[in-house]
Parts: C-alpha cells; sequence; structure tokens
C-alpha cells in the first residue's frame, strides 16, 4: 500500500521546490458533481498525481472538487489526461490557468476529503447547488457593466475585495463565504428585480452563491464564468477593455495576481498606496494585512512593534508567550482604520 499522505517536514520540501530548474503552472479548477465515496476517490487521485510531482491544495466531497495546484510544464498533458480520465464528471472540466506566476505557489501535495468544497453554512435539503444561475463570458461581463439594470456582487472575502474589484461591485463584507451568503440576500432584497452579477476568484463560490439566490427567490441571477481569473485571461486574449480593477487575491505563496496597473488599496501601517499582502513575521502572530515595503522594512515584516520585539526574543521565550494564546482567524480589516504600532496582542498571566 503506498503512502497517501506526506512524511517530510515543509522545511526539506519547500527547499526541494525553490531547488527545482523545472518550470511549473499553476493552475486551478473545481466541479460541482456528486461522488459517492471521497475517501476512495481521494486516495487514487492522490496516488496518481503524486507520481506526477504535483503540488498544491485540493478538497474533494460529496459535492465535487476544488482545486488550485501546481504542475512541471514536462507531466501537464499527462496530469490533464489523469485528470479527465479520474471522473466522467471532470472529462473536459475547465483549468483557470494562473495570471502571473513563477512556479512557486506549492511545494507538497494535500488533498483532503471535507463535508463541503466550499464551506457555506447550509442547512437547508432543499437546495439545490447544481441549479445556478447564468454564465457570463468576457464580452457579456463588460456589457453588463455598463448595463445601469445590472448589479455586480462580488463573493469574496474583504481582503480580498480590498485590493481590486470590478468598478462599482458590490462588497459583502465578511470574513468567511458562510456568512457572506445570507448577508447578500439581504443587502440585495431591493435589488431583487435587477440582473444580479456574482464574481470571486475562479468561480467555485459564485457559482454556489448564484445557485443559492436563485434558491431565496431571485429570478436574474448571473455568474462570471471562470471568475476574475478566466475573464481576465479572455479579455486580454480577445483585445478586450479589462474592466476588473487591481490585484486579484490568490490562496497560495503569491498572494496576488496583478490584473491592472491600479493600486487601489494602502498599507494598514502607514496609508501609502500599496496592495501587497503579508503575514506578520512573528509566529505567535501570523495577522494578514498590506504592508508596504517602507513599513516591512521599519517593523521587520512584523504588523507592530510588540510582534518585532517578540520576534526578536529567544525561541523557548517565544514559545512560552505563545502557550495558551487564542487562535482564530487573523484578518486585519480596513474598517478598523491604519493598524496601529503598538497594537497589543493579550498574553495570558503566568501562574
Amino acid at each position: 500500500m503506498p503512502v497517501l499522505h506526506n512524511r517530510i517536514s515543509n522545511e526539506e520540501l519547500k527547499a526541494r521546490m525553490l531547488a527545482e530548474t523545472e518550470p511549473r503552472t499553476t493552475v486551478s479548477f473545481y466541479k460541482y458533481f456528486h461522488i459517492d465515496d471521497p475517501k476512495a476517490f481521494r486516495d487514487v487521485l492522490y496516488v496518481c498525481l503524486t507520481k506526477l510531482n504535483v503540488f498544491g491544495r485540493i478538497y474533494v466531497a460529496k459535492e465535487g472538487i476544488n482545486a488550485q495546484v501546481s504542475v512541471p510544464e514536462s507531466q501537464f498533458a499527462a496530469f490533464k489526461t489523469a485528470l479527465f480520465a479520474s471522473h466522467p464528471a471532470l472529462d473536459q472540466v475547465r483549468l483557470n490557468i494562473a495570471l502571473e506566476d513563477d512556479g512557486k505557489s506549492f511545494w507538497v501535495l494535500r488533498l483532503k476529503v471535507r463535508e463541503r468544497i466550499v464551506a457555506d453554512g447550509i442547512d437547508d435539503e432543499s437546495f439545490d447547488p447544481s441549479n445556478v444561475g447564468q454564465y457570463l463570458k468576457a464580452e457579456q461581463v463588460n456589457a453588463m457593466i455598463d448595463d445601469p439594470d445590472a448589479v455586480f456582487v462580488d463573493m469574496r472575502n474583504h481582503y480580498e475585495y480590498e485590493v481590486g474589484h470590478f468598478d462599482q461591485a458590490l462588497e459583502v463584507p465578511s470574513d468567511t463565504f458562510r456568512d457572506q451568503l445570507p448577508m447578500a440576500v439581504d443587502m440585495l432584497e431591493e435589488d431583487k428585480d435587477k440582473k444580479i452579477v456574482m464574481y470571486c476568484t475562479g468561480g467555485i463560490r459564485c457559482e454556489k452563491a448564484s445557485a443559492y439566490m436563485l434558491h431565496k427567490g431571485f429570478k436574474n441571477v448571473y455568474h462570471v464564468e471562470g471568475g476574475i481569473i478566466e475573464y481576465a485571461r479572455r479579455a486580454k486574449e480577445q483585445g478586450l477593455p479589462v474592466k476588473f480593477k487591481g490585484k486579484n487575491f490568490v490562496f497560495d505563496e503569491r498572494m496576488g495576481e496583478r490584473i491592472s496597473e491600479d493600486v487601489i488599496a494602502h498599507c494598514h501601517q502607514c496609508g501609502e498606496p500599496c496592495d501587497d499582502h503579508t503575514n506578520c513575521k512573528n509566529d505567535g502572530c501570523h495577522l494578514l494585512f498590506i504592508q508596504c515595503p517602507t513599513c516591512a522594512a521599519k517593523f521587520g515584516g512584523c504588523c507592530s512593534d510588540i510582534c518585532q520585539t517578540e520576534l526578536k526574543l529567544p525561541r523557548e521565550e517565544q514559545r512560552a508567550l505563545r502557550a495558551g494564546r487564542e487562535n482564530g482567524i487573523k484578518i486585519f480589516n480596513k474598517s478598523k482604520g491604519l493598524l496601529h504600532s503598538t497594537m497589543h496582542i493579550p498574553v495570558p498571566e503566568k501562574e
């Protein structure tokens, strides 16, 4: 029986990836379809992709598959053949190729079975995720943007919207897709008779969101085919104006793909124009926030003076300070204003 999970340290795997000389292609794909035995499907796919030296993050559930992977160029044709043959529903599945890619997006393959491929919080058994809104291709998206009767809705998290979005798109300010769905229904109640256009990074969230809106009684629901990634690629290939402004946030080491030269966000520490996300270098924090090069140098890649000070302590002291510290979603919200350089991080009192 082959090993069906990784047993090598992340440090060694990352070093191996960085030492590679063969170019890689970063690609994302998803598909809603029924899988009878997700665990068995996962194991077969894991063995197959491991042989092809594919890295990335893949979630499998009874409702389908959601994947972002990095594939060696020499194995890309074999990867497509294997993926298309893995299940009839995946034959010719759309592959979203990354727009900006240095091949260093992943260094290990993590293939997990989950309850849902997108955590949506929907418990209604009458909800049908396959009953989705109408797809819009790039030229249709551009035409719809100029339609005064259309409302564009960004179904990504607030920190994704902050660095890039379609002009006049409605932000649903939340950290999670689960919370966004009911919020979107409430926010759009007065626009129920308009054309509702939903979009996200690669299509998986807005497709489910379009089904949810239809389930909630909305009639004219659309979603951008392949999300921002496919829209930008097709628009550029066809010589169309690219209406998306700024960066498209991505959930890998790159943290963003530049779609247009517009920088619409600001450094969370000093307020200067910037759209580069980073995680605080302090292992006891890892706050996700936007940091300009000047502040990165000033704070050593940390979000605050206290984190910078903590990072300089001996490892054992850092671990002692982290012990018992509450872990949760650590994402800076622009609505809080500038990130204070002396932000307090709660530390439990010693007995």
